[in-house]
């Protein structure tokens, strides 16, 4: 199921969009100002964001501006009620996938959020994962917890790639050993144990579950 954030001050219009994409088979979640919505876009793994622009706390150009930068995967249908051309430029050339003019029509509203996620799943594989506030971006190699960048080594990343591309998946420690360090390390080592305690110290306590007897899992 796709999950959809909407982020858009108005009650009325929150709850109206959030129902129809319910009925339509849509998880979503609201947020009531741009600071909430810009964390929960950077935190959250959602697969569309529909954003007005007129938002208090931070308007709704600079969440573009810095989604732009740290969540460039996320595509933006921006909903609003500012119909000037410069306006309209301005948000599809700061990364919005659309643009929509209030007041509008639901039924093109759910057309237009179907076709970006359709898009979406054709244009390019996932190069981003994403676990509560928990960041990864495979392109550029860096690490966001909770919108701040954390320094990770070489192998610190591979650890915390694999983890989160098998999520839910327990691995083995002969798992991690062969995908991180290569099948000639000694399987006796105990340094997946030692690098998963430095994924705890610097993702969170929670990162990693211990399986006992078996290995490790994100979940």
């Amino acid at each position: 199921m796709n999950r959809i954030l909407v982020v858009e001050d108005e009650e009325r219009i929150s709850a109206f969009i959030a129902k129809g994409l319910k009925a339509a088979g849509f998880s979503t979640e609201i947020a009531a100002d741009g600071i909430s919505g810009r964390d929960l876009a950077l935190t959250g793994d959602f697969d569309l964001l529909v954003l007005d622009i007129g938002l208090p706390g931070l308007d709704g150009f600079s969440v573009l501006g810095q989604l732009r930068t740290q969540r460039p995967d996320l595509p933006v249908l921006v909903l609003t009620a500012r119909d000037n051309a410069d306006d309209t430029i301005f948000a599809l050339e700061s990364g919005a996938a659309d643009y929509m003019i209030k007041p509008f029509r639901f039924g093109e509203l759910l057309a237009r959020i179907r076709l970006r996620l359709k898009e979406t799943i054709i244009e390019a594989p996932k190069t981003e994962l994403v676990r509560g506030d928990v960041h990864v971006d495979l392109l550029r190699r860096q690490v966001w917890v909770a919108g701040k960048i954390v320094d990770l080594s070489a192998r610190e990343l591979s650890l915390a790639e694999i983890l989160l591309q098998n999520r839910g998946n327990v691995l083995s420690r002969e798992q991690l050993l062969s995908h991180v360090w290569g099948f000639d390390f000694d399987p006796g080592s105990n340094v997946v144990d030692v690098y998963v305690g430095y994924l705890r110290k610097k993702l969170g306590s929670d990162f990693v579950t211990t399986v006992r007897g078996f290995g490790y899992r994100v979940d």
